[in-house]
């Protein structure tokens, strides 16, 4: 694994045109105010911290919040789609890379993705052949239940919960996405029915997927402690 410091030669795309109908509320779920900032600016300011290439921002053709966000400036910002595919692939023409250019595709509510865990990604599949993506093994035994009975229990062992970021090259993607059938629900998805086999690199379970308000709590624990941690160092570097 190559050790990597920045996003220097990546593009990013942040897929936010979601309504967040499972979280009830009166906005966006990535317009929620959480430890003082919305959901969205979280995730913005971390990966504008990497100093990737660019960074698109998809949202929908609705959407005016963007505009209150401090970073998006530092943003092109394009219209996405019904599904997140083609919010995605929205993205991805906005960037005209070349073929062979990295492109790395994160939430927009995955504001508590660790930044060694992106560099982690980004170092080990810097010499991949097709790419890969951040998730954790499954802990938890599971079942497959059917009306409310359960028929089986599932073999743990090889048994991982993808998360975001994933990383795939552009002309690549790009092919999956507009190859794949409804209901493909992430990039290595896509990628995998063309018959690759994307790589796997550990990260946290703090890296959620902010969907209901039970995770609005959770985050906002993770990111009040990410918060207090970079304080407590900033004044033992002034000390």
């Amino acid at each position: 694994m190559s050790h990597v410091e920045s996003l220097d030669g990546i593009s990013v795309v942040v897929p936010a045109a979601g309504l967040g109908v499972r979280m009830g509320a009166e906005e966006p779920k990535q317009y929620i105010q959480i430890a003082g900032k919305t959901i969205l600016e979280h995730t913005l300011i971390k990966i504008l911290g990497l100093r990737p290439k660019i960074l698109v921002l998809v949202v929908s053709a609705e959407d005016n919040l963007f505009k209150s966000i401090p970073v998006v400036d530092q943003c092109e910002v394009v219209c996405g789609g019904a599904e997140r595919i083609d919010s995605v692939l929205s993205g991805l023409k906005d960037l005209q890379s070349g073929p062979n250019e990295w492109v790395m595709v994160h939430d927009a509510v995955r504001p508590c993705v660790r930044i060694a865990d992106i560099l982690s990604l980004c170092g080990e599949l810097q010499d991949h052949e097709v790419g890969g993506l951040l998730g954790i093994p499954v802990t938890d035994t599971v079942k497959r239940v059917e009306k409310g009975s359960v028929i089986e229990t599932q073999d743990r062992s090889q048994l991982w919960l993808a998360q975001t970021p994933q990383l795939f090259r552009h002309g690549l993607l790009m092919h999956a996405l507009q190859a794949a059938p409804a209901g493909v629900t992430d990039e290595a998805s896509a990628v995998e029915l063309l018959g690759h086999r994307p790589k796997m690199v550990q990260g946290h379970g703090d890296n959620i997927k902010v969907t209901t308000r039970e995770d609005l709590k959770v985050a906002s624990l993770h990111l009040s402690r990410e918060r207090n941690s970079q304080e407590l160092h900033s004044r033992e570097l002034q000390s």
